[in-house]
C-alpha cells in the first residue's frame, strides 16, 4: 500500500467519525473532574487511616514497653525491701566496715537507677489514707490521729509515673468509738415511778 492510499484511507476514515459536540466534551470533562475528585478524597482518608494506624502501633508498642519496664522493676522492690530491713539491724560499730559501706553503695545504684526509670516512693508521713496508692493491713483507734490518717507505713509503695507501681502498705488511724451510754438498772426504774405518782 503506497503512502497516498494511506493518507486517502485516513481522510475517509476522518470524514466518516462524528465530531463530539462542546457539550458532550463539557460533560467529558465532569466526569472526569467528579471522578478526580472522588479519588483524591479516597487517598486522603487513606493517608488519615494509614496516620492513624501508625499513631495506634505506636502507643501500643510504648505501653508495652512500659508494662514490660513495670514488671521489671517491679521485681527488684523485693531486693530494695530487703536492703532496708538490713540496713536497720547493722550495728553502730560496724556501719564504717568497708564491706557494709560497699553494700550501702549497691542500694544507692540500684536506687538511682530506679529514679532514672521514673520510679518515685509514695508519700505517707502524715498524709490521709487514699486507696489509690496505699493497703490498710490495720484500722486502729489511736489517740492523737485524725481518723483516716495513716499511722505507720509498714512496706514502701512506689509510683512508675502516675501509675502505681506498688501500694504503701500502712496502718491507719480510726476515731475512738464512745463508750455506750450506760443503761438504768431496775431498781433506778421503780423509785422513779413512786416519783412520779406522788
Amino acid at each position: 500500500m503506497s503512502e497516498k492510499d494511506t493518507e486517502k484511507k485516513i481522510e475517509e476514515v476522518k470524514e466518516g467519525e462524528k465530531q463530539p459536540s462542546v457539550e458532550e466534551l463539557q460533560k467529558q470533562v465532569e466526569e472526569f473532574k467528579s471522578k478526580a475528585d472522588e479519588y483524591l478524597d479516597q487517598w486522603r482518608r487513606t493517608a488519615a487511616d494509614f496516620s492513624n494506624y501508625r499513631k495506634l502501633v505506636s502507643k501500643e508498642k510504648e505501653e508495652l514497653t512500659q508494662t514490660a519496664n513495670a514488671i521489671l522493676l517491679a521485681g527488684l522492690l523485693p531486693i530494695l525491701d530487703d536492703f532496708e530491713r538490713a540496713f536497720k539491724v547493722v550495728p553502730d560499730h560496724l556501719e564504717r566496715v568497708t564491706w557494709v559501706e560497699g553494700i550501702a553503695l549497691i542500694y544507692r545504684k540500684i536506687q538511682a537507677i530506679m529514679e532514672q526509670a521514673g520510679v518515685k516512693p509514695i508519700e505517707v508521713e502524715g498524709k490521709q489514707f487514699d486507696p489509690r496508692v496505699h493497703e490498710a493491713i490495720t484500722h486502729e483507734e489511736v489517740e492523737g490521729y485524725e481518723d483516716g490518717q495513716i499511722i505507720e507505713e509498714v512496706q514502701k509503695g512506689y509510683m512508675l509515673g502516675d501509675k502505681v507501681l506498688r501500694p504503701s502498705m500502712v496502718r491507719v488511724a480510726k476515731k475512738p468509738q464512745k463508750p455506750p451510754e450506760e443503761k438504768q438498772t431496775p431498781e433506778e426504774k421503780p423509785s422513779e415511778q413512786q416519783d412520779s405518782t406522788k
